[in-house]
């Protein structure tokens, strides 16, 4: 007797860019949070807001580790940020896995400098034929858009 071939596990399609932008607009408000937060901290220690030099310069950085930790602690628990999780995409190693932190923190290294490029990066998944962003490929990984 001949067993049949079990079907090949079916991955979930790349989301369309409009679905990415989506969920970085909702994390940008979870982010402006974050950024309150570390801005109070400073104005506390420094007794008025921080205008630039060094300080400024710490902040700024504060600002960028804080938002880094959100979303490489988010990707490493359950491959989803709350945005991400809003809409329905989740981030996977090439293996199927969440991304190791190694993985996470270029992902969100490269994400950061692809915005600052004018998002030059993310408009790269329009011509990419894997949908996939600098970002995904500086991480090896590749954001899914789930079923309902």
């Amino acid at each position: 007797m001949i067993s049949p071939t079990p079907a090949p596990a079916t991955v979930p399609p790349p989301p369309l860019l409009g679905w990415r932008l989506l969920a970085l607009a909702y994390d940008a408000l979870i982010a402006l949070g974050l950024w309150f937060v570390v801005a109070a901290g400073f104005t506390l220690a420094h007794g008025d807001a921080v205008r630039g030099g060094w300080l400024g310069l710490l902040e700024l950085v504060a600002l960028w580790l804080v938002t880094g930790a959100y979303a490489t602690l988010s990707w490493r628990r359950g491959g989803q940020t709350i945005g991400m999780r809003a809409w329905r995409l989740a981030l996977r190693g090439r293996d199927g896995a969440a991304p190791g932190w190694g993985r996470a923190w270029a992902r969100y290294a490269v994400a950061t400098l692809s915005l600052l490029a004018a998002g030059l990066g993310f408009w790269w998944a329009w011509i990419d034929r894997e949908r996939r962003t600098w970002h995904d490929r500086a991480g090896r990984t590749r954001v899914l858009r789930l079923p309902r």
